[in-house]
């Protein structure tokens, strides 16, 4: 098996590393940072809006099994990307909506999709998501990997990140991963 690996980043990284572990063709996700000027910077400095990263997500995916594109039309049903620096209550630079791209042929496959979800009036409004290509990659601390999973019952897990992972699980029931449509 072959592995592509995608670089994205909409609003919180809890939400979109929920998601993005029931996406059948997913095989390994890791919250962290990226498309900042910071070297190793700390979830409270990224919080702080300061260092220019973004919350990311990095997910390893089989091709084969799920293609770029369709990778990113998940993506767009799991934020808004038509909110600059924005999802939800969390605002910031850190929340914007971003696709970091591994090559060019992933930045072409993006511009298409960006345009074709544009066109299809989803949103109601332009998206405003960034497409550049990735420089370095910062994971998160291990506090934040599997964070919906280890904190179901939190607050923020409950209002944020739970309809997210609820909205995704309907809209896309023949894409989950077996233990997940269980």
């Amino acid at each position: 098996m072959s592995e592509e690996v995608a670089t994205l980043g909409g609003g919180c990284f809890w939400c979109l590393e929920a998601v993005f572990k029931e996406l059948r063709g997913v095989t390994w996700v890791m919250s962290g940072y990226a498309a900042g000027q910071v070297v190793n910077p700390t979830y409270y400095a990224v919080c702080g809006g300061g260092t220019g990263h973004a919350e990311v997500v990095q997910v390893k995916f089989d091709p084969a099994e799920l293609d770029y594109a369709d990778l990113l039309r998940v993506f767009f049903t799991i934020h808004d990307p038509t909110t600059l620096n924005r999802q939800g209550n969390d605002v910031g630079t850190q929340y914007r909506s971003i696709i970091l791209t591994h090559t060019p042929a992933q930045a072409a496959t993006a511009a298409a999709v960006i345009k074709e979800i544009s066109g299809a009036g989803i949103w109601g409004r332009k998206p405003v998501t960034e497409v550049e290509p990735l420089t370095i990659f910062y994971p998160a601390e291990e506090e934040h990997h599997d964070y919906f999973a280890n904190n179901p019952w939190s607050g923020y897990c409950q209002v944020v990140v739970e309809p997210k992972v609820a909205k995704f699980r309907k809209q896309f029931t023949s894409r989950l991963k077996r233990e997940a449509a269980e």
